[in-house]
């Protein structure tokens, strides 16, 4: 089973600020320098939005060099005035030690002040930091707690986690249908670990009937898709165990699943 890593916060939020707004507007347009430009300015008059936004454009390059430590002295001014995205992304940049000296403490503490405001993202990073013990002693426990309340917000990761959790008995007692219906709600939002595990709950036959065409369908398209070399390997497996018809058949749900947006899978 699969668990994905870390995610950063990069979702532009609505503000009040006219040259934000252009600036949003350029930069969903591909006219990097010009959003730059524009959120350099907003966020020199202490826009959170901006600095945000700006620290993002540090961090991934986009409209200027990539310089982890300006993105992290923007995420910080706006992380100070409580915007959520900021101290996720900060939180991140603290875990991974970009732009910083790596501190799983810091990180813990930025995201615990926006997990305890209910912000889904921050909820399953500061999970991931409980489940893997870093800057913490390990405590499933409260992975599962946290994993919980942000796949209850419908955040692919954390739903895609908290199944393995329920898979694996971690903080919980073991429950594969449990685990199988946060995998498939996962796996409908194009979360990758998760159509593999699904794949391999329908190939066991763990929480479901086991069912080989269904397993090929999830694990061809995680294959296609992402290039998963596992996902490759079990396909050679199962089709030793299939029909042609059952493979052919299999091949089309695929492809009618991601013609459908996963709505029809």
């Amino acid at each position: 089973m699969k668990a994905l890593l870390l995610i950063i916060a990069v979702l532009f939020s609505a503000n009040s600020f006219a040259g934000v707004d252009e600036a949003d507007a350029a930069y969903d347009n591909g006219a990097y320098k010009k959003a730059f430009h524009l959120f350099k300015k907003a966020a020199e008059q202490n826009k959170a939005d901006a600095q945000f936004n700006l620290g993002m454009m540090y961090r991934k390059g986009e409209g200027t060099v990539q310089d982890y430590k300006k993105a992290i002295h923007w995420y910080k001014k706006a992380a100070e005035q409580n915007y959520a995205n900021a101290q996720v992304s900060l939180g991140t940049m603290y875990k991974h030690g970009k732009g910083t000296v790596q501190d799983y403490k810091k990180a813990i503490h930025w995201y615990k002040k926006v997990a305890e405001k209910n912000n889904a993202d921050a909820q399953y990073n500061l999970g991931l930091m409980y489940n893997n013990g870093e800057g913490t002693v390990q405590d499933y426990k409260k992975a599962f707690h946290l994993f919980k309340k942000a796949a209850e917000q419908n955040q692919a990761e954390a739903q895609n986690n908290l199944g393995l959790m329920y898979s694996n008995g971690e903080g919980t007692v073991q429950d594969y249908k449990k685990a199988f219906h946060l995998y498939k709600k996962a796996a409908e939002q194009n979360q990758a670990d998760a159509q593999f595990n699904l794949g391999m709950m329908y190939g066991k036959g763990n929480g479901t009937v086991r069912n080989y065409v269904r397993a090929h369908m999830w694990w061809n398209i995680t294959s296609a898709q992402y290039g998963d070399t596992e996902a490759q390997y079990n396909l050679g497996i199962i089709e030793n165990e299939m029909t042609s018809a059952d493979i052919s058949k299999a091949q089309n749900m695929a492809r009618k699943c991601v013609a459908s947006n996963y709505k029809d899978c």
